[in-house]
């Protein structure tokens, strides 16, 4: 009888220390998922404010946060790209950038739309066209930048549009053709 009882009190020690183990690992249905990181979140508020900016000057809005595929890298892993906001103002297709920070004390939120982010974007435009056949719109690149200060009731958002911020013309192929 020892015998058997010991196995079966190592049994159930076993099973219990399994089923504890596997509750820490796997969420339950109740649990809520982790905070967002706050450049996260910032940038969420930041991209909110920015739809609700544009809706109120006349832009419609068709998506937000896109995601495209622009190519594959030297590991032949496909690389994605994002545009933050497509929108129309009248016929004019925009594809917007949104840049939002605390403060412009070090430098202006658009300051960051280096050449590197310029492409990405224009690479997933030109993706976006081509995937809708939109080939023969008339479109633009524009960035937003929105200042969103702590939260203090007497500061308010700053919010400013630059269209028209890039153009695709840059980043087009350049053919030598000389005249000799």
């Amino acid at each position: 009888m020892t015998i058997l009882s010991n196995f079966t009190q190592a049994w159930h020690t076993t099973r219990d220390h399994a089923r504890r183990s596997l509750a820490r690992l796997s969420p339950t249905h109740h649990d809520a998922p982790p905070p967002a990181p706050a450049h996260i979140a910032l940038g969420a508020a930041g991209e909110q404010l920015a739809v609700a900016h544009l809706e109120r000057h006349g832009y419609e809005i068709v998506a937000t946060n896109v995601h495209l595929p622009i190519g594959r890298s030297r590991r032949n892993q496909i690389i994605n790209a994002e545009i933050d906001i497509i929108a129309y103002q009248a016929d004019t297709l925009c594809f917007i950038e949104v840049k939002t920070r605390r403060s412009d004390w070090f430098a202006a939120p658009q300051a960051n739309v280096d050449l590197r982010k310029q492409r990405q974007i224009t690479r997933a435009a030109r993706v976006y066209r081509r995937l809708l056949n939109l080939h023969e719109a008339v479109y633009r690149y524009d960035v937003i930048s929105v200042i969103l200060p702590d939260e203090s009731p007497h500061l308010i958002p700053r919010i400013e549009l630059f269209p028209a911020f890039w153009t695709e013309g840059k980043f087009r192929k350049r053919r030598w053709e000389h005249q000799y």
